[in-house]
């Protein structure tokens, strides 16, 4: 008899929040991995398919029903011994918004990235495997204004850059390269003064897919 092997759905769901990249995560009151944090998860349902899964435990599990998260498949994970109890498949989801709220699951918080350095089971590895897919998705496409509200300043805009890739970028050159970067922001025609000092132009983000040229890490500014 062919064993029946349980496929789980884990989000790793990252925000621009306090100044810090953070994650959408859960500290485990009971064994396995007892104390530690992990990511929210569930289990595919028989009649759903993966994307209604992903969005179903975002909604019930994450505590962000009907909030404005990407998302996007990451990977899927099937070592034998990922997890103690049993042999699971986890098909993985990348999520990605502007600073969201406090989930409405009193068990999930908001955690800076960088706190989290012992996770439950693989969680570990798949929220740096998702941290890796954002930062070059940062790089060729307008993702990035993602972690955005719908409409932001090219300082707001670089502030994100400057937190998802861990490093400080150059005011001037940044946006030189976002504003030629076709497609990638589109003028409201509108500014702000809610940073001090002058206006600062208001954009949306705009239609193109990918980014051209590119926003390189390699390149030095």
């Amino acid at each position: 008899m062919v064993p029946r092997i349980p496929v789980s759905v884990d989000l790793v769901v990252l925000t621009v929040r306090c100044q810090a990249l953070s994650a959408l995560v859960w500290r485990r009151d009971k064994p396995p991995y007892e104390g530690r944090w992990a990511l929210s998860g569930g289990f595919i349902q028989l009649d759903e398919d993966l994307p209604a899964a992903a969005a179903r435990v975002l909604a019930e599990r994450a505590g962000l029903p009907g909030a404005p998260v990407h998302l996007e498949q990451l990977q899927t994970y099937g070592y034998p011994d990922r997890d103690p109890r049993q042999r699971v498949l986890s098909v993985a989801y990348l999520g990605l918004a502007p600073d969201l709220p406090a989930s409405t699951e009193a068990h999930m918080s908001w955690q800076p990235v960088s706190s989290l350095q012992e996770m439950a089971f693989d969680h570990r590895r798949i929220m740096v495997d998702g941290i890796e897919r954002a930062r070059g998705k940062l790089e060729y496409t307008p993702l990035g204004a993602a972690f955005c509200p719908p409409e932001f300043t090219v300082a707001d805009l670089r502030r994100v850059y400057e937190i998802v890739w861990g490093r400080a970028l150059d005011p001037r050159n940044f946006h030189r390269k976002v504003t030629k970067a076709e497609g990638f922001l589109v003028p409201t025609g509108r500014t702000t003064t809610r940073d001090g000092g002058r206006p600062a132009k208001l954009y949306r983000r705009g239609p193109a897919l990918l980014l051209h040229p590119p926003m390189l890490r390699s390149l030095k500014e």
